[in-house]
């Protein structure tokens, strides 16, 4: 199975949810620290060089693929992705699994924020402090989410792409 996470940037809530997927993060709801949030992997790292890629972040305790894609703001990305996974899977006739799950409805304003003074203005003293208090707001939404979407990626049998959009978590 693949799990792509997939929001606006690809870099804050994307990594932090590949984190808990990864159990690289505490796997609770609690708040996460400053250094465990700015200690994730590609979390405030990725530039608009990256927007469109897909990031591998690791293979999950089940064996499975875990990436993440900055899709800025094209509704289009995750359905031509859907679009271009079954159209390869018939082709080539593997059936493996894909969810995408869009971690968009978690980011709270602090990271909004924080995001564009760090990553568009390249002003870090403003925007990483920003990060760090939406990372702490939404750590707990995010880890839910992940286990959400590891669930039904294990459960659900009829489906061999799954778009997950989330919107409970806003």
């Amino acid at each position: 199975m693949i799990y792509i996470y997939n929001d606006f940037g690809g870099t804050h809530t994307t990594s932090l949810a590949a984190a808990y997927h990864l159990k690289l993060l505490p796997q609770s709801e609690r708040k996460l620290t400053k250094d465990e949030i700015l200690n994730v992997p590609y979390f405030n790292k990725l530039t608009k060089a990256d927007f469109g890629k897909i990031i591998f972040h690791g293979i999950d305790e089940d064996g499975n693929s875990v990436y993440s894609i900055g899709r800025k703001r094209n509704k289009y990305v995750v359905p031509a992705l859907k679009e271009m996974s079954l159209l390869l899977q018939k082709k080539f006739k593997f059936d493996e699994k894909i969810v995408f799950s869009n971690t968009s409805p978690t980011v709270p304003f602090a990271m909004s924020m924080g995001g564009l003074f760090s990553r568009s203005l390249k002003i870090d003293f403003i925007g990483v402090p920003l990060l760090v208090i939406g990372a702490k707001q939404c750590c707990d939404n995010i880890f839910r989410l992940v286990k959400n979407t590891k669930e039904i990626g294990r459960t659900t049998y009829s489906e061999n792409i799954i778009v997950l959009e989330n919107e409970m978590y806003k």
